[in-house]
């Protein structure tokens, strides 16, 4: 049977609403003691559980060195995005993270020998012009209006722009192995960041989750959001073009801001939405240009 054309499309879509929602999940868990490296570590722990269930063979390609890579570099985004969410105005975090095609021009020049033609260029003015408009100050320097969350966040969009160059790299790799890639990255590398912020104070000691049953059913849960998300994502980028799928997967965006403001969590401001046009609008141009 023919499947229909619209599955595609929603599939991205609940990709992009898993993650535009995911930051209210993480801070509920961190008031009950659940760092957001902690939860990353394990949520992701779940997700590869199912996936080696379903597929028990997809482990054997973390013996190809790409994928280590893509290891590192999904690790790395998750952390960052994870732990920025938990922490910082919701929408500045998505709209920093979304710094992402400016850092896959510069990634894609280095790794794949894609030199950067002149829209490229000009869709990395536009967002980093957008970012100095979000973070520039009122009447100081730029320096002063960076916040934790606001340095994880472009470390996110650095992590995640790295791992959609490696993806196109790695196009001939089985989608299971690239999936199990994502989620051990998402295990190591939470579980790393979390175990050495540990003695300096910067993370909390993992609690004793068996005294929160409603933390354990939390992070199956997201764990199982979490596989879902990256299945609908290897479904729909898969049929859709590339385009396509950028272009859907801006709707996150919409989901994080939608739901933040609505739960008090972020504020808009004129200099949000002006920073906002300007990276959404390089993002786009960047869909088309593909």
């Amino acid at each position: 049977m023919r499947s229909s054309p619209l599955l595609p499309f929603l599939a991205l879509l609940l990709n992009a609403f898993i993650w535009g929602v995911s930051w209210w999940p993480f801070r509920q868990l961190q008031q009950i003691g659940l760092h957001p490296l902690w939860a990353t570590s394990l949520l992701f722990a779940v997700a590869l559980a199912g996936l080696l269930a379903l597929r028990p063979g997809a482990w054997k390609g973390l013996r190809q060195p790409g994928l280590w890579l893509l290891l590192v570099a999904t690790g790395l985004t998750n952390v960052c995005f994870n732990w920025a969410v938990a922490i910082g105005d919701v929408v500045r975090v998505v709209l920093l993270f979304y710094l992402m095609p400016g850092w896959a021009v510069l990634l894609a020049w280095g790794l794949l020998g894609e030199r950067p033609t002149r829209g490229a260029l000009l869709r990395l003015a536009l967002a980093v012009a957008g970012v100095l408009v979000v973070l520039w100050p009122a009447g100081g320097v730029a320096a002063t209006a960076l916040s934790i969350a606001d340095l994880l966040a472009v470390l996110g969009g650095l992590g995640f722009a790295l791992t959609n160059v490696l993806l196109k790299r790695l196009h001939a790799v089985p989608g299971t192995e690239r999936m199990a890639a994502m989620f051990t990255g998402g295990v190591l590398m939470a579980g790393l960041a979390a175990g050495i912020g540990g003695p300096f104070g910067v993370v909390p000691a993992l609690p004793p989750l068996w005294d929160h049953g409603g933390a354990m059913l939390a992070v199956a849960g997201l764990g199982v959001a979490f596989f879902l998300g990256n299945m609908g994502l290897q479904f729909g980028a898969s049929r859709l073009p590339t385009s396509t799928t950028s272009i859907v997967m801006l709707t996150e965006v919409v989901f994080a801001s939608v739901s933040s403001i609505a739960l008090g969590a972020a504020s808009l401001s004129l200099r949000t939405l002006l920073g906002a046009s300007l990276i959404l609008l390089a993002s786009i141009l960047a869909a088309r240009s593909e």
